[in-house]
């Protein structure tokens, strides 16, 4: 199932980037209501995998059990648990022989996305994984129209920046609409967006031939 550009806009966040990159949308698309971002995403990584044609893996989270108790010998329950420390992003794996990190978050919100969803650790993270050449961003839904965009991590990052420095605290839906990638879901997988991340792939080349002609 391919995704695109709403309205057949091109993606423009900055001036280096002035290229037209549509991505074809298809006739049809498959309401997933009842599911969860996690649980959609979750299914669609499966589907790449047994197609061999990427493994990605939702991140454990770091738990330490204080308590069990055992009510019988076939079964354990926690009683008392606690978060050892502060999680990063929720996936991440291989593909085409990059390493791909994301982030996946969910509002109510109608017109915009809070950036709030989001944590400093989760940030610094993302930067983090940028300097070392990984294909890093954030799929983000909105649940109460059902629309989903892939958003780059860089231009997450200069959203988060202007925050703090008395900017806006959430995304207008107008600007996603501009500066993301619309995804739209599929039957297998739910949610494509590997589609996407060949685009942010071929970018990631053309970019480096271009810095390359100029040395």
């Amino acid at each position: 199932m391919a995704i695109g550009y709403p309205n057949g806009k091109s993606y423009s966040h900055s001036a280096e980037n002035n290229k037209k990159n549509q991505v074809k949308k298809t006739a049809h698309s498959f309401s997933k209501r009842g599911m969860s971002l996690e649980d959609d995403i979750n299914a669609s990584n499966e589907t790449y995998l047994s197609r061999n044609k990427a493994v990605i893996h939702k991140k454990p989270t770091p738990v330490q059990i204080v308590q069990v108790d055992y009510p019988k010998r076939s079964a354990a329950v926690i009683k008392e648990a606690y978060f050892r420390q502060a999680s990063t992003t929720d996936y991440n794996g291989v593909y085409q022989g990059f390493y791909l990190d994301f982030e996946a978050k969910e509002t109510q919100n109608k017109r915009s996305f809070p950036l709030k969803n989001f944590h400093e650790h989760q940030i610094l993270h993302m930067k983090q994984c940028l300097a070392q050449q990984a294909i890093c961003f954030v799929i983000m839904r909105f649940t109460s129209v059902n629309r989903l965009f892939l958003l780059e991590a860089r231009v997450l990052i200069d959203y988060w920046d202007l925050k703090n420095n008395e900017g806006r605290k959430s995304i207008p839906l107008e600007e996603l609409e501009k500066n993301g990638y619309e995804l739209y879901y599929g039957l297998s997988p739910r949610i494509p967006f590997l589609d996407v991340v060949d685009v942010l792939i071929e970018k990631s080349f053309s970019k480096e031939s271009n810095n390359h002609d100029k040395r």
